[in-house]
């Protein structure tokens, strides 16, 4: 396996149907319609101008397994430390170690950008994402009980955060 950084020419494609079967067939994505390309590239263009990594696993072949990134956890200038993850996997390649290498990762990268807390929004009925933040060291900050609606049943929405190893 290896990590690289991801590029909208490169693997938006991939990336777009990891996004896609997640939202058709999960609860990691509270979202009901498929993303389009389009989205895709503004999507990028917030990573890009955030400074926000976009990186991606890769096998032997060179065939994306799963992307991580984060982003700004609030608008307001005093979450300016705060980052929201995400990592999506493709369906063959969970439960094989993909997101433990790229939740190493992406912590590393934040915190050698400086950011002091990192914030992971899960759906409580993904057991694999709990537990891989769990792993790392987050802690359950909270759930929002009813949080989202999605296959028409009720979500709730933990949230679990990590302090990062910065100098502050």
């Amino acid at each position: 396996m290896h990590i690289r950084y991801c590029t909208f020419s490169d693997h938006a494609e991939a990336m777009l149907a990891i996004f896609n079967e997640a939202i058709a067939h999960t609860t990691a994505l509270y979202e009901y319609e498929p993303r389009t390309m389009e989205v895709m590239e503004r999507w990028f263009e917030v990573k890009t101008r955030g400074d926000y990594p976009v990186v991606g696993a890769f096998d032997h072949d060179g065939t994306l397994m799963g992307f991580a990134t984060y982003g700004r956890f609030r608008e307001q200038p005093a979450f300016q430390f705060t980052v929201e993850n995400s990592i999506y996997l493709d369906a063959k390649y969970r439960g094989k170690g993909v997101g433990k290498e790229l939740m190493k990762t992406i912590i590393t990268l934040a915190e050698h950008q400086g950011y002091h807390t990192m914030i992971g929004a899960i759906d409580l009925e993904n057991i694999a994402s709990l537990r891989l933040h769990q792993t790392f060291g987050f802690q359950e900050s909270g759930i929002i009980k009813q949080a989202g609606y999605k296959f028409d049943r009720w979500l709730d929405l933990a949230f679990y955060q990590r302090l990062l190893a910065t100098n502050e």
